[in-house]
């Protein structure tokens, strides 16, 4: 279906840029899945396989807990304008609203003191005490504490961890039947991340630190999917919403998702999503990435996606040319959509 995109894919393989990867184009009713190289190169090799799991850490931001988000904003239980201490009064700023957790625009200061020596609960102490810098709603600044934050409130309002309202309300409504969090052993189908200092390699526990320790709390990361469960949320999308006949989203809220949300509407952010920009029309594009070597890009108005997997942290994390190496892969592959969609 991208050929070209396919061939750089394979080439950026054989460089060592990630040891194995399972990715997916799809256009309208097509759908193309592609295996390549290995899912586990120590302590054996093992084949990469189309079905196996992927800690996909910050997917879990989008597919999770934006998603519950979205439709408690249907419900009618909450507005993006409302500050977080007015539903979570635990939290102790009064300025910071969920519009700025959702747009990464909070300019919230994540400073923790020995923040790798807390529990989960002396943890979540210390994020309900986070403060925002001098640029509150002006700048756009990746981090996790949002969706962390965000995190606990959906369990005060749904009064359940964190992982349970996700799974009641996103991955069963939506099928993806082979998702979860916190796995437990053997952990057989599951891709290894990184490989420590001590030669221990996570296999079945959440790369993310944070994550870790908060456990059934974490609205960060997390999650452990696969490419048929990824389809499915994604082709929610494609379908403004629908699952089958059913409304899950409606479309006004998808279509919203389409447009700049941060509070100056400079900020290039909608809710959750990161957008970019399409070189064909300079249509919206939501696009999102995890750190363990994952994106996922849609065009809900083409009906088009391209989801990637690949396990780039085994066993080592090169994070700062992995970049470089993924923005090639976009870029080669939005140039593609133009030749496609010009023919």
């Amino acid at each position: 279906m991208y050929p070209e995109t396919l061939r750089l894919i394979e080439a950026k393989l054989q460089k060592g840029v990630f040891p194995g990867t399972v990715f997916c184009f799809i256009e309208g009713e097509e759908e193309e899945v592609n295996v390549l190289g290995s899912a586990q190169v120590e302590p054996t090799e093992i084949a990469m396989q189309e079905e196996l799991l992927f800690d996909v850490a910050s997917l879990t931001k989008v597919v999770c807990t934006t998603t519950v988000m979205l439709k408690l904003k249907e419900a009618g239980k909450l507005s993006w304008d409302q500050t977080l201490h007015e539903l979570l009064p635990e939290f102790q700023n009064e300025t910071i609203t969920l519009r700025h957790l959702l747009t990464h625009t909070s300019d919230i200061q994540t400073y923790i003191p020995d923040r790798d020596q807390l529990n989960a609960e002396e943890l979540r102490a210390a994020y309900l005490t986070l403060q925002p810098g001098g640029r509150l709603g002006e700048v756009v600044q990746y981090t996790d504490a949002g969706t962390i934050l965000l995190g606990f409130l959906i369990e005060r309002i749904y009064q359940q961890d964190a992982i349970e309202v996700f799974k009641e309300d996103v991955l069963q409504p939506l099928g993806m039947a082979d998702s979860g969090f916190l796995p437990q052993p053997p952990y057989d189908r599951i891709v290894p991340t990184q490989k420590f200092a001590d030669g221990t390699i996570l296999k079945g526990l959440t790369h993310d630190p944070k994550a870790r320790v908060l456990g059934s709390h974490a609205g960060n990361a997390g999650l452990f999917t696969n490419m048929k469960d990824l389809s499915k949320f994604a082709k929610m999308y494609l379908n403004l919403g629908r699952v089958s006949d059913i409304i899950y989203l409606h479309d006004k809220t998808v279509f919203e998702l389409l447009h700049d949300q941060t509070p100056t509407q400079e900020g290039k952010r909608s809710i959750g999503w990161d957008l970019k920009f399409s070189p064909l029309d300079q249509s919206p594009l939501l696009f999102h990435t995890g750190y363990t070597g994952t994106f996922l890009m849609l065009d809900v108005v083409k009906k088009s996606a391209f989801i990637f997997l690949s396990n780039r942290v085994h066993t080592e994390d090169h994070r700062e040319s992995y970049v470089a190496h993924r923005d090639d892969i976009l870029a080669c592959y939005l140039n593609e959509r133009v030749k496609i969609y010009q023919k």
